[in-house]
């Protein structure tokens, strides 16, 4: 029977069914193809696909009529001839890091040795060599060179594939203007990121809320939960800001039924000007009090008669 599919060619297809522990593919053939299902299940037991979805495999090997797909080759799936199938296809590979060695790391794809250059480990965030070693990771062949004697891996180019995927996703989402929820991620004197699934937004310090604010920590901190709105989307450089204030009321609405003219109120001095000062009434809300209505001459230099808080 001649084969239908080449080991490590890629097919786009549909999930027809899920059992207990095989997921079934639709190959337009009397027979459907099969993948193990523990590869879209999490350390849980989450499963992260459902019926109809489209996903992308690599053909593996047939037994008989069965044809097994998998999303990456490991274990008995990684023999030499898969692996030289698998750098020629762009097919993913999964590897055992074994151990840290001059220049990177060693990993054993199924039983074959591989290296994986430090620059090539990991993405964006810096960790450890030692952080590495000992786990499951998946990587690109980048060479195959010598008869699979000299394999090079990256595992940063999964990573920048699955964070272009997710940008990608993102972008059809979530527009200028859509309200988001995220947590914040870091904070910094400037502003605060926001973790929006999986993306990292900023929420500058000005767009937190109308109340000034001097300290991001004043009002926030790393794991709290936030609501905002984009007011700035550009997924493509991966900028994209949010405004928490935004989604405040707007303190001056009502503020002239609030203090009709004539109104007598104390309030405290919050910025000291050459032209006068300004008291705060009610938060995010100031009143002016020009220096010619102060009983001061009028080339007096109010910095040195009035401080913010009097």
């Amino acid at each position: 029977m001649k084969q239908l599919y080449e080991p490590g060619q890629m097919v786009e297809t549909t999930v027809v069914a899920i059992s207990s522990d095989t997921v079934f593919i639709d190959l337009g053939l009397k027979s459907e193809g099969f993948i193990d299902k523990s590869e879209f299940t999490d350390d849980e037991g989450n499963v992260s696909i459902h019926e109809g979805d489209r996903i992308k495999v690599y053909f593996a090997s047939a037994s008989g009529d069965e044809l097994h797909f998998t999303t990456k080759l490991a274990g008995q799936n990684a023999g030499k001839d898969m692996l030289e199938s698998a750098f020629q296809n762009g097919v993913p590979v999964e590897g055992h890091v074994s151990k840290e060695i001059k220049g990177g790391f060693e990993v054993m794809v199924g039983s074959t040795r591989a290296f994986c250059p430090y620059s090539q480990m990991g993405y964006r965030e810096r960790k450890e060599a030692s952080e590495y070693v000992g786990k499951h990771l998946t990587f690109k062949i980048q060479e195959y060179k010598n008869e699979g004697r000299n394999i090079v891996l990256s595992n940063r180019a999964i990573l920048a594939e699955q964070a272009a995927e997710q940008k990608a996703k993102l972008a059809q989402k979530f527009q200028l203007g859509s309200i988001v929820r995220g947590s914040v991620s870091r904070i910094e004197s400037y502003g605060a990121f926001v973790n929006v699934e999986g993306f990292e937004a900023l929420l500058p310090i000005s767009e937190i809320s109308h109340v000034r604010v001097n300290d991001v920590h004043d009002v926030l901190a790393v794991g709290q939960e936030v609501e905002a709105k984009i007011i700035r989307a550009d997924w493509e450089k991966e900028k994209v800001s949010l405004s928490t204030k935004e989604l405040e009321k707007d303190p001056w609405d009502g503020i002239a039924e609030k203090f009709p003219v004539g109104t007598k109120i104390e309030g405290k001095v919050s910025r000291v000007a050459d032209f006068g000062l300004f008291i705060n009434l009610a938060p995010a809300v100031d009143g002016l009090v020009h220096i010619s209505k102060l009983p001061v001459e009028r080339n007096t230099n109010l910095k040195k008669v009035y401080k913010s808080g009097d």
